[in-house]
């Protein structure tokens, strides 16, 4: 009988081959070569594993690099099409626009923060992380001293939220980003991006026990619209009232947007020591819904928690 634990060893040898070849053609022989299995076996633990077959993952992850670049700016459409391993400018819109929402044109234009793909360790990662479980992080014998942890200076605000209305969209079981992406689907933030009249940007939440149906998400994406809103709400989508609060907002410094992973982690580290009462405050998770913003390297991780007064 085959061990969870050589199960997942066969699984990350073959997440690390796709790692190492997303712009390269991979065959199923290639991708399994070294697993000690036979292709069809090597795919079928995969599958168990990860929820996807070998391929889904790889275009997922392809396509999702592909994004990366496209965000920096300076590449065309085409060329990352065939960096990637698309057979054609069409085909890989037509893919781009399944996973995304939104063809690579409509992402350059608009730049919206998408839902990148990936390896499902990375979402446990995050998910241990978020609850404030200790992860030991590896630093590899040949990495930099400038990818090292480092303190991270965060500024921390009160912020007074009056009355206002939220438009969300519920998932199922999810607690986090990831999960909730994966059970909603991608173009979730493009439509609460549209709705007139917000009053900030779109947010992913945390919603308290008493805001949350039985069996709906804890985590949800919403955007907030003043208490007298009453535009359209999108099909699929609720709109509820949301009572005065206080919130206690934390911002990070600027990150190199491909180290996004790090800037929530540190800011999680600070959150996790941080304790209200030094000013006057307690947490005050009943009161309103957390939220993270969409996290952006020029202006740092953002994320808030409701708090009271002692």
């Amino acid at each position: 009988m085959i061990t969870t634990w050589e199960k997942l060893k066969v699984v990350t040898h073959m997440q690390d081959v796709i790692e190492a070849h997303l712009g390269e053609t991979l065959t199923l022989a290639a991708l399994t070569r070294g697993t000690g299995y036979s292709m069809w076996h090597a795919a079928r633990m995969f599958e168990e594993v990860t929820g996807v077959a070998p391929f889904t993952y790889l275009r997922r992850r392809r396509l999702s690099a592909a994004a990366q670049r496209l965000a920096e700016g300076d590449s065309r459409v085409v060329d990352v099409a065939f960096d990637f391993v698309f057979d054609s400018h069409e085909g890989f819109t037509r893919a781009f626009a399944r996973q995304f929402g939104l063809t690579p044109a409509g992402f350059m234009k608009k730049r919206p923060a998408l839902p990148l793909f990936y390896p499902p360790r990375m979402r446990e990662y995050f998910t241990r992380r978020q609850k404030g479980e200790p992860v030991m992080k590896k630093i590899k014998e040949n990495a930099k001293e400038s990818d090292k942890r480092r303190t991270q200076a965060v500024f921390v605000q009160i912020v007074e939220r009056p009355a206002r209305r939220l438009v969300l969209l519920r998932g199922r079981d999810a607690t986090h980003y990831f999960e909730y992406c994966e059970e909603v689907g991608c173009d979730v933030w493009d439509k609460l991006a549209a709705i007139p009249d917000a009053l900030h940007e779109p947010m992913g939440l945390w919603l308290p026990d008493a805001g949350r149906p039985a069996g709906t998400s804890t985590y949800v994406q919403g955007v907030e619209v003043p208490a007298d809103w009453s535009g359209t709400v999108p099909e699929g989508f609720e709109l509820v009232d949301l009572p005065p609060c206080t919130l206690l907002v934390f911002q990070g410094e600027p990150f190199d947007d491909r180290e996004f992973e790090r800037a929530i982690e540190d800011l999680w580290d600070v959150m996790n020591r941080y304790d209200p009462a030094t000013i006057g405050y307690r947490w005050a998770d009943e009161d309103a819904p957390r939220f993270q913003l969409a996290p952006l390297g020029e202006r740092g991780y953002i994320e808030g928690r409701p708090v009271a007064r002692l």
